[in-house]
């Protein structure tokens, strides 16, 4: 089942008081073939937290690159990963989780 997926730059800014901030902008869209969903755990540090994690596949896009969002299906998803598909020319998969 192909999705339509809306891609977001994330855009640091410092507040007037010195902290910081991240907003994001809209990129487009992008079509998307979505895998199923798992859970996996992420360790950082000493923090052990619970994610989310989605394949999808799409067409070649220089937009998608790490760190962007892709929000879809009531869900916003970082892009952690995007490798060609050496099977299917100007098709890449991409990886992606969300916090829980």
């Amino acid at each position: 089942m192909r999705t339509l997926a809306e891609l977001y730059q994330p855009v640091e800014t410092e507040t007037p008081y010195g902290g910081r901030v991240v907003s994001h902008e809209a990129l487009g869209v992008v079509w998307l073939s979505v895998g199923r969903r798992r859970r996996r755990e992420r360790t950082d540090g000493d923090v052990t937290r619970a994610v989310e994690a989605i394949s999808a596949g799409a067409r070649v896009d220089p937009r998608l690159i790490e760190e962007r969002m892709l929000r879809f299906g009531g869900a916003d998803w970082i892009i952690v990963g995007v490798e060609g598909d050496a099977e299917r020319p100007g098709r890449v998969t991409i990886e992606m989780e969300r916090g829980r």
